[in-house]
């Protein structure tokens, strides 16, 4: 049997590490590269070639997978000083795994277009136990005729493998599913916490859940309540998984602008009562108090939003990443997303009280301290 040809791989972090392994389980011999030395250590071990910057990966190997934290980085590793782009050969075929905002994902492939390469985004679906497992999915954006090549290669860390449309619109899929994940994660926390003050007991709430039209990914896969299921961060303190501040891509959130918030939050209710003065009161068109203050706080919670995205100098808030990277879409496509607002809030506000390196589903945890939100 013919050897199989070298593969880069640049970001051996969490989601990379696991990836870049199954590559090396699939027989692929990897050129690996990490702004962390010690991370690149292990790689060594199993044979792998290891290279000083992402220029050496690519002068190297003519497939490169990237997964790397954020837009900042992305741009760094293929357009910096040592980037992919200073040695790339013409053919190259560079997939990009990281969750970054598409229309950096569309000025990538532009740049390696100009090089006589191929760029296409690739973010993944499923965390670091599916990466352990080859079991991710892969949502493709880029040229159709070379999807094939690049699911030879995402087909040995992936079950799923799904071609989006042009470049970016694999980006626009992830931005989706995570959007939808922290609205359900929240939904969920919610659930279980007023189940267990209503005195049930969280294991049958659960079990109940998952048998009836309120089952989701959130309750029968990745519970947020301790002690309801065993393999998930809920059931270790809520380490390892996916980060709330990853989520939220909020790793800069100053107390004073989470002040800002909470004083929004407190002042819902008063400009509820302010607003529902203003609507009609006959039978048609009334409104319970509730409904008027919900409609308010989603208001309030998108035009915080936007004035963090456009007005505080030298903060980059909303763009860095998932939930972040939706609201920018949104307010870009003119989308209305009033529950995907608030739950980039909620995320937000979660970061700044502690949160920020616990798991997401951490959510359940905040929701039960924090009795006044």
């Amino acid at each position: 049997m013919a050897s199989k040809t070298p593969v880069g791989f640049i970001g051996l972090g969490n989601m990379g590490n696991p990836m870049a392994k199954n590559l090396v389980k699939h027989g692929y011999p990897v050129i690996a590269y990490d702004v962390f030395p010690e991370a690149c250590k292990e790689f060594q071990d199993l044979g792998a070639q290891v290279t000083d910057s992402p220029a050496d990966v690519a002068e190297r190997a003519d497939r490169i997978i990237t997964m790397l934290p954020s837009s900042p980085n992305a741009k760094e590793v293929y357009t910096g000083a040592n980037g992919i782009l200073k040695k790339v050969k013409k053919g190259s075929l560079l997939i990009d795994s990281s969750t970054i905002d598409p229309a950096v994902s569309k000025e990538l492939a532009k740049a390696v277009e100009k090089m006589g390469a191929v760029f296409m985004d690739a973010p993944v679906s499923g965390g670091v136990g599916a990466a352990r497992a080859g079991n991710l999915t892969f949502m493709v954006g880029g040229v159709e005729q070379e999807f094939d090549a690049a699911k030879e290669l995402l087909t040995c860390m992936g079950s799923n493998v799904v071609y989006c449309g042009e470049v970016g619109t694999g980006q626009a899929a992830k931005i989706c599913n995570n959007m939808l994940l922290a609205i359900s994660m929240i939904g969920t926390a919610e659930t279980m916490n007023l189940g267990i003050r209503l005195g049930l007991d969280p294991k049958l709430l659960a079990k109940i859940l998952n048998m009836s039209s309120g089952r989701c990914w959130s309750s029968d896969t990745y519970n947020p309540v301790p002690g309801v299921m065993e393999g998930v961060p809920s059931a270790n303190n809520y380490q390892g998984g996916f980060g709330t501040t990853l989520m939220a891509k909020e790793k800069h959130c100053p107390e004073s602008l989470c002040g800002q918030e909470n004083k929004a939050l407190r002042g819902q209710r008063k400009v509820g009562k302010e607003v529902k003065a203003l609507c009609p009161t006959d039978e048609d068109t009334q409104l319970e108090e509730g409904a008027i203050e919900l409609l308010t706080l989603e208001l309030l919670l998108q035009i915080f939003s936007t004035m963090i995205a456009y007005s505080i100098p030298g903060r980059d808030f909303s763009s860095k990443h998932d939930l972040g990277l939706a609201q920018i879409s949104a307010t870009n496509t003119k989308t209305p997303v009033p529950l995907g607002s608030q739950a980039h809030q909620i995320y937000r506000m979660m970061c700044a009280k502690g949160y920020a390196l616990k798991d997401f589903s951490a959510v359940f945890q905040f929701l039960r301290e924090e009795e006044t939100l």
